[in-house]
């Protein structure tokens, strides 16, 4: 991973592109600090999660699509 300060990569732009497609991370610092990270995309995809990954981790209770009470629609509308 390296760092460069914002000006260096408006100006050198390619360059680092050209580092981070070979796999490097590179963090941009505004006044020292960090304000972005470019990493390389993976080139393959991951594909598809399977269906049902989290059957059994919780419940969908059977008032789910009731309207909500007053009080709580009050605290959503403001």
């Amino acid at each position: 991973m390296i760092a460069i300060s914002l000006d260096e990569i408006e100006t050198k732009l390619h360059i680092y592109l050209q580092r981070v497609e070979a796999g490097e991370t590179v963090v941009i610092l505004r006044a020292g600090k960090p304000i972005a990270h470019l990493e390389p995309v993976d080139k393959e995809p991951v594909g598809l999660r399977p269906y049902g990954l989290c059957a059994g981790e919780f419940i969908v209770p059977d008032d789910f699509n009731d309207p909500l009470p007053e009080d709580v629609l009050r605290d959503f509308e403001g």
